[in-house]
């Protein structure tokens, strides 16, 4: 008796588990939940690459400090002529 009861709890258990899986899974491939799942993903991809854009510049900067480098983009007065860090042309003055 016990064992029957024991056996009847395990296969409502297994179908109430099953039902709630299945109702999730059809609820994810709707228009509505596959939407979601990729707006996640963009969501997920931009704050990546957001992570990575401001961790590579804050590499930049300590590598610049470590190097006596000035910081990107600032003019260097070099022999009387105005130039850029970046491209090390000459500016007309």
């Amino acid at each position: 008796m016990i064992g029957r009861a024991i056996w009847f709890a395990a296969g409502a258990g297994a179908g109430a588990y099953s039902v709630i899986k299945a109702r999730k899974a059809a609820e994810a491939l709707t228009a509505d939940g596959l939407r979601d799942r990729l707006g996640a993903l963009s969501l997920g991809a931009r704050l990546v690459r957001e992570e990575v854009a401001a961790g590579r510049a804050e590499r930049e900067t300590q590598l610049r400090e470590q190097l006596g480098l000035v910081p990107h983009g600032k003019h260097v007065l070099a022999a009387g002529t105005a130039r850029t860090h970046t491209d090390h042309k000459e500016i007309s003055s």
